[in-house]
């Protein structure tokens, strides 16, 4: 009995280590790695840099987890959109600002999802590596973006059932990036019709491949919540920041892809 619970013990260790979402991780909260200062001193790089660009709308990666444990393609595991907007602060003030829109990984149970908006400092506060990948849309899609997210069709659009490994070309589960990828094209094709969407993104699309032995998907469906392949068949293909931004870049739609850091 005690060797089957260091069995178990040592799979629920193995399984945290290499197969908690590495490449999508959507996490809200996480271990702070950089100081309030730092993050303060990257959070106005990046406004600023949006600012003086004029920029209403635009896509945002920044990553969660070491780089040594992402898969290779993968830089960034959380995508989001960065909003030009009002916001309202504790003494009853309005200030301009970017709110951001995202699609994180529930606290409570990690095979569900919440859509939550919040603020350059909060989106930044818990950061593995103090930088951030950014593209920019044509002004055109910028127009289309700011008049869709945050509408009643947007909200529409969330799936709650959540996979780390999600295939952007179903509806079974949602990432946060293929929840990005899902509102760049309802915005593009005018529709939130869903199964209009997943046959644009299959036959436009071009995900990001997933290389993870089959034990180790074994485990994480087995001891990790938010982690399952069932909707993909054969090798695993997921969205990414990198190829949502050539998806933009390869239909003339992206105005500029850059790095911010510190």
């Amino acid at each position: 009995m005690g060797k089957l619970k260091f069995v178990i013990a040592f799979s629920l260790l193995l399984v945290t280590m290499i197969i908690s979402p590495a490449w999508a991780d959507s996490q809200q909260g996480g271990e702070a790695q950089f100081s309030i200062e730092e993050i303060v001193v990257l959070t106005k790089k990046v406004e600023k840099t949006m600012a003086e660009k004029g920029v209403r709308v635009f896509i945002i990666g920044r990553n969660g987890r070491d780089p040594k444990v992402l898969p290779d393609g993968v830089i960034y595991t959380h995508v989001a959109f960065g909003v030009y907007s009002q916001a309202q602060t504790q003494d009853g003030r309005t200030i301009l600002g970017y709110a951001y829109y995202n699609l994180y990984q529930s606290d409570e149970n990690g095979a569900e999802s919440k859509l939550v908006t919040d603020y350059t400092i909060d989106f930044l506060a818990n950061v593995y590596e103090a930088k951030v990948g950014i593209v920019v849309p044509t002004p055109e899609l910028q127009k289309r973006l700011l008049m869709f997210v945050g509408t009643s069709k947007y909200t529409a659009l969330h799936n709650p059932s959540y996979s780390v490994m999600s295939n952007p070309n179903n509806s079974i589960y949602q990432n946060c990036t293929e929840y990005v990828l899902d509102v760049i094209n309802a915005s593009i094709y005018r529709t939130a019709d869903e199964s209009k969407l997943k046959k644009i993104a299959k036959e436009h699309f071009v995900a990001q491949d997933i290389h993870i032995s089959p034990f180790k998907v074994f485990l994480g469906s087995m001891f990790v919540a938010g982690v399952s392949k069932s909707d993909h068949k054969g090798q695993i293909r997921t969205a990414t920041f990198t190829t949502i931004a050539k998806y933009l870049e390869s239909f003339n739609l992206a105005q500029e892809i850059i790095t911010i850091e510190i």
